[in-house]
């Protein structure tokens, strides 16, 4: 909550009057909007407001800022620090705010909102409020049906009443002016915010006369039309009024003074880690540009302090400064020294960043948004494309893959017109979306673009150039994602080979490169040939990378599912484990490999029957999923047939089907039918029609799911065995003998070829194998 201002709070009672009473009106919610332009006291109406009304609310008062975060977040955090209330974290962000409003202290509270300039954003987290929870708002919007209370500018009187006191400590001054000082607040236009910044330069001016002040303002004025041209709103009535009044304050600044205003006016509006602002302004000395900041921008109200070591600049201010910088020499050079220490910020962002790598950069997303929206023309060529992959970079590491998209188009179209189709840069940002849309499971789309990038890269590199492996390794790696492993093999192979040639053998490209090609075997049943270059590629990321890594997860993850896949369970659940823990703690909880970690190891403990540890790990992943990644994505597919999977060994069959149909759906539409997951999703719903009794469903939905696997991974692929086991397992439950036979002999040959005799799946089949010639010798057919 904001702390109450020295200046007396003169002008507003009808206000405050008319405020409450809307409040009071409403038996359930009250929302009432105090609306207006800026400066005209919107928030220090809110905060007379709650401290005079501060018995009534006996529930307490909770403050948020809107545009610093979203509100739900807002609430939790308050509720957490100030009301000790511990809503779950496996919540759902909109379940654990209405836990707080449940729980919140006992009486009347008055919930604040200030600064509102969405209602939408906003409006979930308040339908669910208890009746005794008050909303106030502070808005420049029309929020529609919403009780309002529109807030002008001062009348000349309160305005009047506002310089006086401002000025006290001077008794008479006014007095002796009188009809200057009501001309001096009608040429501020009665707005709150100029009356304010005068009459604090006067207080330090105790000499100057009121008649030299307003022949000040009125000489100084700004051009009518250029400030037509600002971005500021085109119905603040007072905007001239302020802008002189600024005026007033920027006649104390020296020329240095001036030049740290101007560069605070290039970043965005929102709050500045000053560290930027002097990385920005390298030949000047740290303790000249703090006393500039404290004695100058600060003192004289340029500029407000946030937090530590955070200022920000008012919004008018802001294209105050933007303005009084238009066509100075200085200003093209301040624009470029901006943009390079930015595109130094973004270069810093890694493609898997940690959770704390994103906290620390978080502060600076706004700027970084600002200079590639707005000054792109100061950044050079070869720089151009870093400020879009560093915001992108920021969104895509979190799983927010919708919130990188724009990004990543943004910079493919920028580089195509600044640098031309054929360009080294245009292909990197052509794989840099295709990455992102496979990540999204949107492989249609990925496929043209990686093909182009590929081609690119040769034409312009060679053969012989890491960008080129970086395409190969891409482009297989969506060929992977789709089950065509003939045409996925052959590039990783070329990728691996051509990394090991240009980076040597002790590179992280290279443990991509090994460990991708060692998924790719794990896929095909072919676990001899994909171990050892798993443990490569585990060995290299912790040399290279440290054991705190998310690549050494990836690494983890992946060993431990294919000791997972050869029914080495013992081997597989402490890797697992160790995968998930590092993520959370590198990752936050809210992060698609969190979640795959949580699906991984919740199939296992289905595999071993652990089924009370398997649940709410299925579920925990699938929530995320679909919260991450939206309900259309293969890896929502997968949580849906992991969770139908569960519930079928179960028996919870009514429960399992239409989770199974669903996943069934999703693949085919995402994947299209030729797909391995299609045929998981066939032979699942199969076994689940088959253990009902349903022989006549399941037993096409078998041979489809047979007929894919062949066709997909060849004959001797052990997901190819588990289909013939289950066909036949379906043949012996309706008595089909002969028929079951064969197919449970050639399941067991696959079976023992690729996993072992004492794999499980191998004992299983020849386990049934042996019930079935039992069968026979007592009921030959």
């Amino acid at each position: 909550m904001p702390l109450s201002g020295v200046v007396e709070f003169v002008g507003r009672e009808e206000e405050l009057q008319n405020l409450h009473q809307l409040l009071q009106d409403n038996k359930q919610v009250a929302i009432a909007a105090i609306a207006g332009m800026g400066g005209v006291g919107k928030t220090e109406l809110a905060l007379q407001y709650s401290i005079q009304h501060r018995e009534t609310y006996n529930g307490g008062l909770c403050w948020l800022l809107a545009k610093t975060g979203d509100m739900g977040i807002q609430v939790v955090q308050f509720a957490r620090t100030q009301l000790d209330l511990k809503p779950p974290e496996d919540f759902d962000l909109l379940a654990q705010v209405q836990y707080c409003w449940r729980r919140w202290r006992e009486g009347d509270v008055l919930l604040v909102l200030d600064d509102v300039s969405d209602y939408e954003e906003v409006k979930s987290y308040l339908q669910s409020l208890p009746s005794r929870f008050k909303v106030l708002m502070t808005t420049r919007q029309n929020l529609g049906r919403i009780p309002q209370l529109s807030l002008d500018v001062l009348k000349p009187e309160a305005a009047l009443e506002l310089l006086k006191s401002l000025l006290k400590e001077t008794p008479g001054r006014i007095e002796k002016e009188l009809a200057l000082a009501n001309q001096l607040c009608e040429w501020l236009g009665y707005l709150p915010l100029g009356v304010e910044l005068v009459g604090r330069y006067l207080a330090r001016k105790q000499d100057l006369s009121l008649a030299e002040i307003l022949r000040r303002l009125k000489n100084k004025r700004l051009d009518e039309r250029s400030l037509s041209k600002s971005k500021l709103e085109a119905d603040m009535t007072a905007q001239r009024g302020v802008l002189a009044a600024f005026e007033l304050s920027w006649q104390e600044l020296e020329d240095s003074d001036k030049q740290l205003g101007f560069l605070l006016s290039l970043f965005a509006a929102a709050p500045i880690p000053w560290k930027l602002v002097e990385q920005s302004l390298p030949e000047e000395d740290g303790e000249d540009l703090e006393e500039i900041r404290d004695d100058k921008l600060l003192n004289l109200h340029l500029l407000q302090r946030k937090g530590e070591g955070i200022y920000q600049l008012h919004p008018l201010l802001r294209e105050f400064f933007q303005y009084k910088l238009t066509g100075l020499d200085k200003g093209e050079e301040l624009k470029r020294s901006l943009c390079r220490i930015m595109v130094a910020v973004a270069q810093d962002i890694p493609y898997s960043p940690t959770l704390q790598q994103i906290n620390d950069v978080i502060p600076a997303i706004p700027h970084l948004a600002e200079v590639a929206n707005n000054l792109i023309q100061y950044i050079d060529d070869e720089d151009l494309p870093w400020v879009f992959v560093g915001n992108a970079r920021f969104y895509n590491g979190q799983g927010l893959y919708n919130q990188a998209l724009p990004w990543y188009e943004q910079c493919l179209e920028v580089t195509k017109k600044r640098l031309g189709e054929e360009h080294r840069i245009v292909a990197e940002s052509l794989n840099n979306l295709a990455l992102l849309y496979n990540s999204q499971g949107r492989y249609s789309e990925a496929e043209p673009l990686y093909i182009q990038a590929l081609a690119l890269s040769r034409k312009l590199l060679g053969e012989e150039h890491p960008d080129v492996a970086v395409s190969l390794n891409n482009l297989a790696l969506l060929y992977d994602s789709q089950g065509r492993y003939s045409e996925a093999e052959p590039l990783y192979i070329q990728a691996l080979a051509l990394r090991r040639k240009l980076l040597g053998e002790e590179h992280p490209d290279v443990a991509v490169s090994l460990n991708n090609l060692a998924a790719l075997y794990d896929s095909q049943g072919r676990y001899s040939e994909a171990e050892p270059f798993l443990m490569q590629a585990l060995a290299l990321r912790r040399k290279l990378l440290g054991e705190e890594h998310p690549d050494v997860a990836v690494s983890l993850n992946n060993l431990a599912y294919l000791y997972d896949s050869q029914g080495k369970y013992s081997e597989a659940e402490p890797l697992y484990i160790q995968a998930l823990a590092l993520r959370r703690k590198l990752l936050g909880e809210e992060h698609p490999d969190v979640a795959q970690s949580l699906n991984n190891l919740a199939a296992l403990y289905d595999s071993q029957g652990r089924y009370s540890e398997a649940e709410p790990f299925l579920m925990q992943a699938l929530a995320l999923r679909r919260k991450l990644l939206g309900e259309e994505h293969p890896d929502v597919a997968q949580g849906l047939n992991n969770l139908a999977a569960l519930y079928d060994s179960q028996g919870r069959y009514s429960e399992a089907e239409p989770l199974y149909i669903q996943a069934l759906a999703l693949w085919r539409k995402l994947l299209g039918e030729e797909h391995s997951y299609v045929a998981v999703s066939l032979n699942n719903l199969a076994y689940l029609y088959n253990s009902q009794g349903k022989y006549s469903e399941a037993e096409p939905l078998y041979i489809q799911a047979l007929a894919l696997r062949r066709k997909l991974l060849g004959e001797e692929h052990s997901s190819v065995a588990v289909s013939l086991n289950n066909l036949a397992y379906l043949y012996n439950s309706q008595g089909r003998y002969s028929e079951a036979e064969p197919f449970y002999l050639q399941a067991l040959d696959i079976f023992e070829l690729r996993l072992g005799v004492d794999h499980p799946n191998t004992i299983n089949v020849r386990e049934n194998l042996a019930n079935l010639r039992d069968r026979l010798s007592q009921n030959p057919e």
